[in-house]
This record gives structure tokens, sequence and C-alpha cells, in this order.
């Protein structure tokens, strides 16, 4: 649902930016709420496999569900 001209004018006027401004600022937020998570899930599962409490194969499940995640998650939030 595309908001009206003046829908977009009240918004602009009593939020001092425009409705493209918050969903950028918006999905900006999820994708680096979404690297920080995986940068972490990422170490802590190298940590792991380090101190060999995961095989290779786990280790890389890790990484390949982040990746993922983060490929689907863009898809759908970035088209």
């Amino acid at each position: 649902m595309t908001p009206s001209a003046d829908q977009v004018a009240a918004f602009q006027a009593n939020g001092g930016f425009t409705p493209s401004t918050v969903s950028t600022v918006a999905l900006g937020f999820v994708f680096a709420v979404l690297l920080l998570w995986g940068v972490w899930a990422m170490r802590t599962a190298y940590v792991g496999w380090a101190d060999r409490r995961l095989s290779q194969r786990q280790f890389l499940g890790v990484i390949v569900r982040f990746v993922a995640m983060y490929l689907v998650l863009g898809f759908f939030l970035l088209s």
C-alpha cells in the first residue's frame, strides 16, 4: 500500500524526515544487528572448534547457516 502525497507530506511535516529515510535506517539497523550476531556466533563456534568441542563439520554448519540466513533476509528485505 503506497501512501498518498498528503500522507507523506504530513509524515514529513510532523517527523522532519521522509518515510524512505525511516525505512533505510530500520533496514540498516536490522542488518547491523544480524552482522553483529553472526560475528559473535562464528567467533563462538571458532573457539569451540579450536578447543576441540566442535567438529569441523559443526563449525562449517554455523558459517553456512549464517550466510544462508543473511542471504535470505537480504533477498526478502531488499527486494
